[in-house]
């Protein structure tokens, strides 16, 4: 038993040190997306309203039209496409997923402007397992989880191990899922 707590402290910390940048990924990407419904984690969304008095009811030629307005606004490289989605309103699709909204018989408009979050765009990005050899990594990551669960049971003897407090800890940490799958 010996043998085995030495093992498990020093295979737990080295494991630990190998994971802790993985680690903040997953703890920060999953605090952001279990907050969804509060704000967007990948994109910071700011409006600005305008008036123009380009004529940009639907015609052949609008789109030269349309891209003078983008000129106007923003830049007119950003323009990807537009669409009338009602005979009211033109919609405009900027790079970046920017877009505009027109009222075509007032001039009035909205640009809605997206921009990627620093940091939680990119640990996001990891989160979702981007492709194949995230993917492996990721798996080897949560393996190393269950390792650190595992080595830390016998990490520690006597009251403060599993057979005393620990054990407390551990069964606490198994109760509370229990209790939100039953309850909620």
């Amino acid at each position: 038993m010996k043998l085995l707590r030495k093992w498990s402290r020093i295979l737990h910390r080295d494991l630990g040190y190998f994971f802790i940048g993985t680690s903040m990924i997953y703890g920060l990407s999953g605090i952001a997306l279990n907050h969804l419904k509060d704000w967007n984690p990948n994109y910071s969304v700011s409006l600005k309203e305008f008036n123009t008095k380009i004529d940009l009811k639907k015609s052949p030629d609008v789109k030269e039209r349309v891209k003078q307005l983008v000129t106007d606004i923003d830049d007119v490289h950003n323009y990807r496409n537009h669409y009338y989605p009602d005979q009211h309103t033109l919609k405009i699709f900027l790079k970046g997923g920017s877009s505009v909204f027109v009222d075509v018989n007032t001039g009035d408009g909205t640009i809605e402007f997206l921009r990627k979050r620093p940091v939680f765009y990119q640990v996001n990005y990891l989160h979702y397992n981007p492709n194949k050899w995230w993917m492996w990594f990721s798996d080897i990551f949560a393996g190393g989880l269950i390792f650190l669960a595992l080595t830390s049971l016998f990490m520690v003897k006597g009251h403060k191990g599993i057979w005393g407090r620990g054990g407390i800890y551990m069964l606490f940490g198994i109760i509370i899922p229990i209790l939100f799958l039953i309850f909620f």
